[in-house]
């Protein structure tokens, strides 16, 4: 029991970390309160990681061989990382910090890495945001002139608006724990520590208790200080990052949540212009993504090497 208690500190900071990428923007335009947010996003993130999550579980075993000392070590270096930066309220990526740990674990413990794996995952950090961001780009071109010009006046607008961020906001729940539930127990399939059920039902469990109690002040950020939006700019950033990381977790590459949402509330901004754009708030989000690795690389590297001295099979 014991040995899995880092994957539920790494579950946990994940769903904190993670449900602004869902309805942190429906919250900031008032469009869903918090309370019903969070209960939808634990909802969306359980069943996703239930009945999708088993493609990117595969993705992570096969980065580098476990034993039960280095998955312990993978899951606890990953879940401080992400933890330290939910406190700070950055919406940082999970799945960085849990590959930065995977690998710096795999280099004090003398475990070979599959680098075709690691280089496929690299890719989709880039690829993935800047996904989110054309689309989302590309959508408010074509569709804003046409939905907010000519039906905005009329009396079931905003009301449908609404409606229609509560269900990509749930989308986008469902398939943050489809793609990232290998973030928190895909060390632990490995291992053969967990069947890949149990390790989805556990891992899904656990983004849903973190969502459920410490998402408000990842969601400030997302929802309030990068981009001002409104109603409708807001559904279509949402269904962008819920488009990308849905398409990523069915060919098994675990993405980052907060890096699609951020790519798709920029590229939102880029249609206004770039003044529109909080460009500090950008680049220190940014920084969050190039540190997150490295913490959860050298948290991992240390925690590596004083298993391989205590404990067997380190």
């Amino acid at each position: 029991m014991w040995a899995i208690l880092p994957a539920l500190l790494m579950g946990w900071s994940l769903g904190a970390n993670d449900a602004a990428n869902a309805f942190g923007l429906g919250v900031g335009v008032r469009a869903v309160r918090y309370r019903t947010a969070v209960l939808l996003t634990a909802g969306g993130a359980l069943l996703g990681a239930w009945l999708s999550g088993r493609a990117g579980l595969a993705t992570y075993s096969a980065l580098a061989s476990q034993g039960l000392p280095t998955a312990f070590c993978v899951a606890l270096a990953a879940g401080l990382t992400v933890t330290l930066a939910t406190w700070r309220g950055l919406p940082v990526s999970t799945t960085q910090a849990a590959v930065g740990a995977i690998l710096g674990v795999a280099l004090a413990s003398g475990r070979p890495v599959e680098w075709g794996v690691l280089t496929k995952i690299v890719l989709s950090w880039i690829a993935s945001p800047l996904a989110s961001l054309v689309l989302a780009y590309l959508l408010h071109r074509a569709l804003s002139p046409l939905v907010e010009h000519r039906l905005g006046g009329l009396l079931w607008y905003d009301r449908g608006i609404r409606w229609g961020i509560v269900a990509v906001g749930t989308w986008g729940a469902y398939a943050l724990g489809a793609n990232n539930v290998a973030n928190v127990t895909g060390v632990y399939v490995g291992a053969g520590l967990l069947t890949p059920s149990a390790a989805a039902l556990l891992g899904g469990g656990s983004i849903a208790l973190g969502a459920l109690t410490f998402a408000r002040p990842v969601m400030e950020t997302v929802g309030e200080k990068l981009v001002p939006l409104g109603a409708w700019p807001a559904l279509l950033a949402v269904a962008s990052q819920a488009a990308v990381l849905q398409a990523f977790s069915v060919i098994g590459v675990p993405v980052s949540a907060s890096q699609a949402v951020v790519g798709a509330v920029v590229g939102i901004g880029l249609v206004k212009g770039v003044a529109a754009v909080n460009v500090r708030q950008l680049l220190e989000i940014v920084l969050g993504w190039v540190l997150t690795p490295v913490a959860g690389g050298a948290v991992g590297y240390v925690l590596g090497l004083t298993a391989a001295r205590i404990l067997p099979g380190g």
